[in-house]
């Protein structure tokens, strides 16, 4: 009889408890079942298949052209892969912005057919209706506050949110209303390390940041970027774990001048 080792399940609940405890939450993003496989058996306790599939998977310029169904077919990916990590799964530009009802069913449509288990929605007090709606029908909702992506053209850069005193005192603000609506946690994208610690501060649930210092209470990375497989984005905030670009590049060169010199394949590797 074999010994099935009962994993341990991740929840919205237990990020709660590591914020009490001062225990860091590490988040990494994931968009097909073989990195998620990889990212979930390492240990990680959030996976995010965020919209930044749209860049790192599909190759668009922003996170804006990607849809709701792309967006579930890269949840419902990753999902079967993960055992132990909480999968929350970003809502995309679009599904949820300025309509509280088409957001609910579109929270309603990740959940059923992915199988994630939390959505993440970018926006502050403008958004707040929709977040209540999906709260309403039992989903735990993340939120995302900073720089967010799927208002470039807004914005018109993604440089660093925030640094003024009227839009850093409105972010602070946004943050309280994303707790008091009940969002379970928060993502803090690329502002003042100061800020961002003052806003973990100020509120009980776990603020996990990117190029947002190390006063949250977590962090999350495109695993992509954090592994090197992308070469061309630097911003400050991004350690890189591996130069993946390099080593691959090198792999796929040995192939290729493998095949062309007749030493691949060899006698041992044919039938």
């Amino acid at each position: 009889m074999s010994v099935h080792k009962e994993v341990k399940k991740v929840t919205t609940h237990q990020l709660q408890e590591m914020k009490r405890r001062g225990e860091k939450i590490s988040m990494l993003t994931a968009y097909d079942y073989t990195m998620a496989k990889i990212i979930d058996h390492a240990g990680i306790d959030v996976i995010l298949v965020g919209d930044s599939a749209s860049n790192v998977m599909a190759g668009h310029e922003t996170t804006l052209p990607i849809t709701l169904d792309q967006m579930i077919y890269h949840a419902s990916s990753v999902v079967r892969a993960v055992d132990r990590a909480l999968v929350v799964v970003d809502l995309p530009f679009g599904s949820y912005q300025g309509n509280s009802k088409e957001a609910l069913t579109s929270a309603i449509k990740i959940m059923k057919e992915s199988g994630g288990h939390a959505v993440k929605l970018e926006g502050g007090r403008e958004i707040k209706d929709s977040i209540e709606r999906i709260l309403s029908a039992g989903i735990p909702v993340m939120g995302h506050l900073g720089l967010t992506p799927q208002s470039i053209y807004k914005f018109g850069t993604y440089t660093v949110r925030a640094k003024e005193e009227e839009e850093a005192q409105r972010l602070l603000e946004d943050a309280r209303i994303l707790e008091e609506c009940g969002c379970f946690a928060l993502v803090l994208e690329k502002i003042p390390a100061k800020l961002a610690t003052e806003v973990a501060k100020s509120i009980s649930i776990p603020v996990i940041g990117i190029g947002a210092g190390g006063g949250v209470d977590g962090q999350v990375l495109v695993t992509h970027d954090m592994l090197g497989m992308t070469h061309e984005f630097s911003p400050r905030f991004l350690r890189r774990y591996l130069s993946l670009y390099e080593s691959m590049t090198g792999a796929f060169q040995q192939y290729i001048k493998d095949v062309k010199s007749k030493d691949f394949p060899n006698e041992g590797e044919q039938y």
